[in-house]
């Protein structure tokens, strides 16, 4: 009985180890089998402005060997392609979309020229430098963008996300590392507004302006965190992929501008970290790109397949790392918005302090509400109101309406500064060398109404003055004054059979001097086309000193008289480049009716002159364009007054009165009442910002050539031709144009340096 006991006892003792052990490898089976299922691989990107671009050449890698990303953190650049990434974009998408776009541009903010008003047209075509100049003390800005192309950008792109306020809901979890600029901490961004987020993160000291979020000033990630692996960690990846475009530190030699000494003070603890960092990062990658720079956005191919050889190197361990996996993140595919795609938009909700009224912001927006719209319209209003440089930056979501279409909550910064200080250099063979100091002022006497006054100083000394009241598309109210003088030697023959005592000489030196003031109403449709209607105002003296064949001082007055007229002038500007236009149209039509002359030469009676331009700029190939331009005027009335008759010749913009530039000859060569003109132009953009062009114009002038089909439509009387080459600088065109005309058989070469003014 006892052995029994014994052997029932030892029997249940082993069925309960026997238990025990089955449980144990089924548990360890099962959980096994769990971490496999539950093997998460997080992906850190790095900071490091342009050459964050190698991060989409990763990427392609990491796709081909079918790795599944299940978190993705980023840092500025990193935070960027990281967003667009989690968002649901392939790599192959995102590397079209990066070659495809001038990120060089969007990056300087530089609006499209057709976003302007014609006042800010002006303004970016006249002024080299523009600084802040509240209470007479010159002021630095905080950054060189606004950032609003980028803002722009990636609202569009991120279009399909707009709706998501926490990034863990998003394809792929993501989060981006930004600084508060005022307390020096590393803020996590992962909830509220996407494209706010990645802006903040890649706010690049002194690049981009700082960007507030819930209440905190955040300027770039990297400042304090370039690379949050350990943010990643916490979020559950059990392996990490880290990619690092960073700068090592930089030793003397290459310490050469403030851009790479600001960089490197930058760098300090960043770069230490990332040693530390690189010892938890699982799969390190670092793509070879020290020969590229954080501002090299013109070489974004480049760079991007430098990511692609880094991430093919390490193909097998990629390779290895997708076979551990065994459930994959599955993104969505996204269908990329392009500029024509539209929305319905719902409503338009403004947002922040303003000075301006909601009538003025949506008469540039243009927006039509309960409508259809495309991204390129809608880009296109925004870019019109931040070209109005009335708001720093320009702030707005996506919020889905709850009976379908989007509402738009807007949220203005209206700029502060009221004053600016304009500054601007010029050479040109007819006014020589000459500065320009100006100084703008807004809401001087309204909110809507703006001040500047130019001061030119050099071989001659000129002025502009210009008050504006801007009502938009309802007629606004404008004054203008402005003095010009040059002194300048022409064919005494232009005037010679009104005044015998040059009968005997062949050349004078002309001196010209013109005072106008204008009173002008004006209204515009869109921001390429206004008209308008004024009263004018102008003095007239024309003169010269000359030694005779005698040896003699000849000192003539040809004219000294106060003019009154009235005018009217229709404009319409779509011109991509007002100095080296590749497309658009530009038409500028202008009336005068002078009914009051002081009349110095006692010749004066009531006259008309009219005067239209048209010029098409279209692209034909390889960075190739041709501009056809033809124009003409005429005079109505029948005075002997020749003086503001139109004069021929010469190179130039923004010459006064009827003083018309023609190539192959020198300024002021021939003059007649009417004339009529075309110019052909081919330019050729060989490389960023450098032209070569040739030109060749023909013209018939006379007096009353229009009155007859003989005098204009005859063979040109006058021809002209010219090769150049042109840079476009920050400081405006610099040009040199050689010159000849086969009538005159002179050869004549025209500087230019600088906006014209």
């Amino acid at each position: 009985m006892q052995l029994f006991i014994e052997i029932v006892y030892l029997h249940k003792v082993k069925e309960k180890y026997f238990l025990l052990v089955f449980l144990l490898v089924f548990f360890a089976s099962f959980s096994q089998e769990k971490q496999e299922n539950d093997f998460k691989v997080g992906l850190v990107l790095s900071g490091g402005g342009a050459k964050g671009m190698a991060h989409i050449g990763v990427l392609k890698a990491i796709e081909e060997a079918g790795v599944s990303i299940d978190y993705i953190g980023g840092t500025s650049m990193g935070a960027i392609v990281g967003a667009l990434y989690a968002s649901g974009y392939s790599a192959q998408q995102l590397d079209s979309l990066f070659r495809n776009t001038d990120i060089e541009n969007i990056v300087q903010d530089e609006l499209p020229r057709s976003a302007k008003t014609f006042y800010e047209k002006k303004n970016s075509e006249r002024y080299a430098l523009t600084l802040p100049f509240d209470g007479f003390k010159i002021a630095i800005p905080s950054a060189i963008s606004k950032g609003q192309n980028v803002y722009n950008m990636l609202s569009r792109m991120l279009f399909h996300v707009s709706d998501v306020e926490d990034f863990s809901k998003l394809p792929i979890p993501f989060l981006c590392m930004a600084t508060n600029i005022e307390t020096g901490e590393a803020v996590i961004l992962n909830k509220g507004h996407l494209v706010n987020s990645i802006s903040a993160s890649g706010a690049f000291p002194s690049l981009f302006d700082p960007v507030e979020i819930d209440g905190k000033l955040l300027i770039d990630g990297g400042v304090v965190n370039n690379y949050p692996i350990d943010e990643i960690r916490n979020l559950g990846a059990d392996f990490i992929i880290g990619v690092d475009v960073q700068d090592d530190l930089d030793t003397r030699e290459t310490l050469n501008t403030a851009t790479s000494i600001l960089l490197q003070i930058n760098n300090y603890r960043t770069v230490k970290d990332m040693r530390l960092k690189e010892k938890k990062t699982d799969l390190y990658i670092k793509p070879d790109i020290t020969k590229y720079t954080v501002v090299s956005f013109d070489r974004v191919d480049s760079i991007i397949k430098k990511g692609y050889e880094a991430g093919t190197k390490i193909r097998g361990r990629l390779d290895s790392l997708s076979q551990a996996q065994k459930i994959k993140n599955e993104k969505p595919k996204v269908h990329p918005p392009f500029p024509e795609d539209e929305f319905l938009l719902k409503r338009l909700v403004l947002e922040g302090e303003r000075g301006y009224s909601r009538a003025y912001i949506r008469g540039k927006l243009r927006y039509s509400l309960g409508k259809k719209i495309t991204f390129q319209k809608f880009s296109q209003g925004i870019n019109n109101l931040a070209g109005t440089n009335n708001f720093d930056k320009i702030f707005y979501e996506f919020d889905k309406d709850l009976n379908g279409g989007e509402n738009i909550v807007m949220n203005l910064k209206e700029n502060k500064n009221e004053t600016f200080l304009r500054l601007g250099i010029h050479y040109d063979d007819l006014y020589k060398t000459a500065g320009l100091i100006n100084i703008t002022k807004k809401k001087l006497l309204f909110n809507d109404d703006i001040l500047s006054f130019d001061l030119i100083l050099g071989d001659r000394i000129r002025y502009n003055l210009d008050y504006y009241l801007d009502k938009g598309f309802y007629w606004s109210f404008g004054i203008k004054s402005f003095y010009n003088s040059f002194k300048i030697g022409v064919k005494s023959d232009l005037i010679a059979d009104e005044f015998p005592e040059l009968e005997n000489i062949s050349t004078i030196s002309l001196e010209v001097e013109d005072l106008t003031n204008q009173i002008y109403l004006q209204t515009l449709y869109r921001e390429e086309f206004t008209l308008g209607a004024g009263l004018e105002h102008k003095l007239l003296t024309m003169d010269t000193e000359t030694v005779s064949e005698q040896d003699e001082d000849v000192k003539l007055t040809f004219e000294n008289s106060n003019y009154m007229s009235t005018y009217g002038y229709v404009i319409l500007d779509t011109y991509d480049n007002i100095y080296f236009p590749s497309r658009g149209i530009y038409f500028n039509g202008d009336f005068h009716f002078y009914f009051y002359s002081s009349d110095y030469s006692n010749e004066f009676e009531e006259f008309s002159i009219g005067k239209a331009k048209l010029g098409v700029a279209t692209p034909l190939f390889n960075n190739v364009t041709f501009n056809f331009v033809t124009e003409g005027g005429f005079k109505i009335g029948k005075n002997n007054l020749k003086f503001l008759d139109f004069a021929l010749g010469g190179y130039g913009n923004y010459l006064i009165n009827n003083f018309i530039p023609f190539y192959g000859y020198d300024y002021l060569s021939f003059n007649a009442n009417s004339y009529v003109k075309t110019r052909l132009t081919a330019d050729w953009e060989f490389a960023k910002n450098h032209h070569v062009n040739f030109s060749a114009n023909y013209a018939n002038a006379g007096d009353y050539i229009f009155s007859g089909t003989k005098g204009w439509l005859s063979s040109p009387e006058y021809s002209g031709y010219a090769i150049g080459y042109g840079l476009e600088s920050f400081l405006g065109p610099i040009e040199l144009k050689y010159t000849w005309s086969p009538e005159n058989k002179d050869n004549i070469l025209f500087v230019n340096v600088g906006f014209w003014f």
